[in-house]
């Protein structure tokens, strides 16, 4: 057991626990005692003064009957009236350990005295005492019986004791109940782990109610957990979608270099060269584009981020893609609210319009009727919505969460130019920048064509 932190734990606050407490036993004792001292010697001093002022009224014949009449008064105290020589004349004492009437003044050290004849009682008892000599020679002393102050010291402290005992018991049971319980938590965690280990990334840490310390740990790792897995799948995509999507101009490549090879005219044979720049290009595209997003979901330019003017790149990037929807015969439209600013990369961001701009532009063409494109940028809440919208045949609601994967097609027959990597991109730069992509159909009541409205969702910041 004591290999468990827990346990190793539990065991040194309570052995803390026992220290203190036991200093607070002795402590509060120590004070009890001194309260009860200082008390009995207030008590015994108050009496002192009230005999001598009756022996300085009345002589000594006042003294006596008041010393005789407080003697036979019920209690502790002690009242006794001695010659020069020590002899006992009156009061409620039998006899007193020799040498104590000889001095004057308080006792340094509690002293034995006999009491008259009691029933079942000790023979001796404790007392603190204050000695007077009076100028006749006479000794009185006032005293203090020290029996009652010694018992109730004795039940502080078995109080103390008993409730310090009663408070150890509830601290086991306590410990054992919650111990057992953050045990079996840190199991169940435990084995999740080994599942993981083994390489089902799809577990998760399990994650309780009350919202401790250790629903906090789960939470994080699960966070951490899901960015892995999709890391992983994404990796699994890329790797499957490259063996799939690149074999074909591979294939092409291939087959224009060894028709170049064979070509014997210039003409043709710098025709085929320029079919393999084409193509190298095009592949050159895809792995920057791929490494692109690798370096976006890693974050590896995250501390690049800066406050940019989003109405200000979202209008650039409009007028610099209006030729191109011109020369395609789209219209092109911007409604952009100005002055909002976001924390991003400006290049990022850029780069992400420009890949939506090129699918509607690229989609748009389809649209029987008006083809058209709409910039919108306004404030919604505390977010910033971007919004490329077309008035193309949009993609199905069912298709919209697998057209943001990796090298993903709605043309597969890959007649139109692009790598499927446009959309995965623009998601990969929301997420970096803590936004989010949306998907919908510009024109639900058409159609033959809906459109596509894609939205990117930044946090919003006050300019």
């Amino acid at each position: 057991m004591f290999r468990s932190t827990a346990v190793r734990l539990s065991a040194l606050y309570m052995l803390l626990f026992a220290l203190c407490a036991a200093f607070l036993v002795f402590y509060v004792t120590a004070m009890s005692e001194r309260l009860l001292s200082q008390q009995t010697r207030q008590a015994v001093q108050e009496e002192v003064v009230d005999i001598q002022r009756a022996y300085e009224r009345g002589g000594i014949n006042l003294l006596l009957r008041m010393m005789e009449r407080r003697a036979r008064q019920p209690g502790a105290n002690l009242y006794v009236i001695a010659s020069p020589n020590g002899e006992i004349l009156a009061g409620n004492v039998a006899s007193v350990q020799p040498g104590v009437l000889n001095e004057e003044g308080w006792t340094n050290v509690p002293f034995r005295y006999e009491p008259f004849a009691e029933v079942g009682g000790p023979r001796f008892h404790l007392a603190t005492a204050n000695v007077l000599k009076l100028d006749n020679g006479l000794r009185i002393m006032v005293g203090r019986d020290l029996g009652d102050p010694g018992r109730f010291r004795g039940i502080v402290r078995r109080a103390l004791m008993v409730a310090l005992a009663i408070m150890g018991l509830g601290a086991l049971i306590i410990w054992f109940g919650i111990g057992r319980n953050a045990l079996k938590r840190i199991d169940r965690m435990s084995a999740a782990s080994q599942k993981i280990m083994a390489g089902d990334l799809s577990q998760r840490l399990p994650v309780g109610r009350s919202g401790d310390e250790f629903d906090r740990l789960s939470d994080s790792l699960n966070a951490m957990l899901g960015r892995i897995e999709k890391l992983n799948e994404g990796l699994r995509q890329v790797s499957d979608n490259i063996a799939h999507d690149l074999k074909t101009p591979l294939t092409r490549l291939r087959n224009k270099a060894a028709d170049a090879i064979a070509e014997t005219r210039d003409d043709a044979r710098r025709n085929a060269l320029e079919g393999i720049i084409a193509e190298s290009d095009q592949l050159i595209r895809t792995f920057n584009a791929l490494l692109m997003i690798s370096r976006v979901e890693a974050g590896s330019i995250a501390a690049e981020m800066s406050e940019v003017d989003l109405s200000a790149i979202s209008s650039d990037s409009a007028e610099l893609y209006e030729p191109v929807a011109e020369e395609a015969g789209l219209a092109l439209v911007t409604e952009i609210e100005p002055g909002l600013i976001v924390q991003g990369n400006r290049e990022l961001v850029g780069q992400a319009i420009f890949n939506l701009l090129d699918n509607a532009i690229k989609y748009s063409v389809e649209s029987n009727g008006d083809p058209k494109i709409v910039v919108k940028l306004s404030r919604s809440g505390g977010t910033f919505r971007l919004s490329i919208c077309d008035n193309g045949p949009g993609v199905p609601a069912h298709k919209r969460v697998e057209v943001v994967k990796r090298f993903v097609r709605l043309d597969e027959s890959r007649s139109k130019p692009g790598t499927g990597l446009g959309l995965s991109l623009v998601e990969a730069v929301m997420e970096l920048h803590g936004g989010s992509l949306e998907l919908s159909a510009t024109d639900e009541a058409n159609a033959e064509a809906p459109g596509l409205t894609v939205t990117m969702v930044f946090p919003g910041r006050k300019p």
